[in-house]
């Protein structure tokens, strides 16, 4: 099991459009081998920013790593300058390998 996450710091008052932003996105991971499941999961808020982090599972690092390299993932991401004004700064990406499941 492999998990990828990103986290944002979305600005005060982009909130609902960021959701909405995820909720229409067509980013196809349903016909990716190997995806598993996709979560975007909302965090506290600060006087400057709301966190959120995307929570993604492969079946294996090779599986995500072919989906970064697919046209999925080209097309998925193609209008991410757009919305450049909600975010504070880039995502944080995060990988995680699974050593222990119960």
């Amino acid at each position: 099991m492999f998990l990828a996450m990103n986290r944002f710091r979305i600005a005060p008052g982009h909130e609902a459009a960021f959701e909405e932003l995820w909720r229409t996105r067509d980013s196809r991971l349903k016909d990716v081998d190997g995806f598993v499941s996709f979560k975007l999961l909302k965090g506290p808020s600060a006087e400057d920013h709301t966190l959120y982090v995307s929570h993604s599972t492969w079946r294996d690092r090779a599986a995500f790593d072919g989906w970064t390299r697919s046209e999925h993932f080209r097309r998925s991401h193609a209008s991410a300058g757009d919305t450049k004004a909600m975010y504070l700064g880039p995502p944080e990406l995060e990988l995680f390998e699974s050593v222990v499941e119960g």
